[in-house]
């Protein structure tokens, strides 16, 4: 699909596209959001496998239960996303455009940075999914007894479908505020899609045709494209906190040569100390998250082994 985007590119532009052309940013911002929201349809697809995993045919309702609750999320998402933009809109009217955009940038880069967090995930996210692993397994051993209630059991079932799906939603809706602010609404529609249908070809995979997909590898690639989204996303929040007088704006000339005008656009490296000391601060934050989370892994295993000898 990337070769494909290129391809189409080079052909519309009449050979390669050039990197100042203004509405490239709009491709960009496309293939920014779908990744993300493809990535958050990963992980609520693996939390609803963990869930109707293990459920024989007597529990095809309660499948349907789950069903109910993550549409019912589904459209929750969609009343906060309304929500959400009101709320923007009317502190517009308050707020000075530079100043909302950097708010906001900076709301999006705090929980693209949550999503990137290696350790976070390996804590936190692993434990969500035992969470609800667990639930499920009490609500499936309270129907075996005789004093459990059937409507109650498939309300259960409904609110951890909800809860599965409403919580990576919830984490969309804030990143995509940035991207609203910035973009319009037509690049965060097309991103949406996008990241919608790649989630739903995944989900139609998992749960209809019963394939077993190679999910670490699709997180830890999503989870690299985001990594480029994240570094972008600094460099232009520090940018527009710069614009909007927060932060100081230290040139460093000799570095002007060595950074034309086109990283700019495409990749936000800007010749600041401030825009390049946050994306390295960045890149120091998700790598390190990274190697914290091994550590324990190693940890555990060095001691398995040597208890074995």
């Amino acid at each position: 699909m990337v070769t494909a985007v290129m391809i189409w590119q080079a052909v519309s532009q009449g050979g390669s596209p050039d990197p100042l052309a203004p509405h490239l940013s709009f491709n960009g911002a496309t293939l920014d959001i779908g990744v993300l929201v493809f990535r958050e349809g990963l992980e609520c697809i693996l939390v609803l496998a963990a869930i109707t995993t293990a459920m024989g045919a007597s529990s095809f309702d309660y499948r349907r239960a789950v069903a109910f609750g993550a549409g019912a999320a589904f459209i929750t998402t969609l009343v906060t996303w309304w929500i959400a933009i009101r709320l923007i809109d009317d502190l517009t009217r308050k707020v000075s455009a530079l100043n909302l955009q950097a708010a906001t940038g900076l709301l999006a880069i705090v929980v693209l940075l949550v999503v990137m967090n290696w350790f976070f995930h390996k804590v936190y996210w692993t434990g969500w999914i035992s969470l609800h692993t667990q639930k499920k397994q009490r609500l499936l051993n309270r129907a075996k007894t005789t004093e459990a209630s059937r409507a109650n059991l498939w309300w259960g079932f409904a609110l951890l479908g909800f809860t599965s799906l409403y919580r990576e939603g919830f984490e969309v809706v804030l990143f995509l505020q940035s991207y609203r602010l910035k973009r319009g609404g037509r690049s965060v529609l097309y991103g949406v899609s996008l990241g919608l249908l790649l989630s739903g070809i995944v989900a139609v995979l998992t749960f209809l045709a019963h394939r077993r997909l190679p999910y670490r590898r699709m997180l830890i690639l999503t989870g690299v494209m985001l990594g480029i989204v994240l570094l972008v996303m600094v460099g232009e929040e520090a940018q527009e906190m710069q614009l909007a007088h927060w932060i100081p704006a230290t040139a460093l000339p000799g570095l002007a040569v060595l950074i034309p005008p086109w990283m700019g656009l495409w990749f936000s490296v800007f010749p600041t100390v401030e825009t390049l000391a946050a994306q390295a601060v960045a890149i120091v934050l998700v790598v390190g998250s990274y190697f914290a989370a091994r550590v324990p892994g190693r940890l555990v295993a060095a001691t398995e082994a040597s208890h074995g000898a």
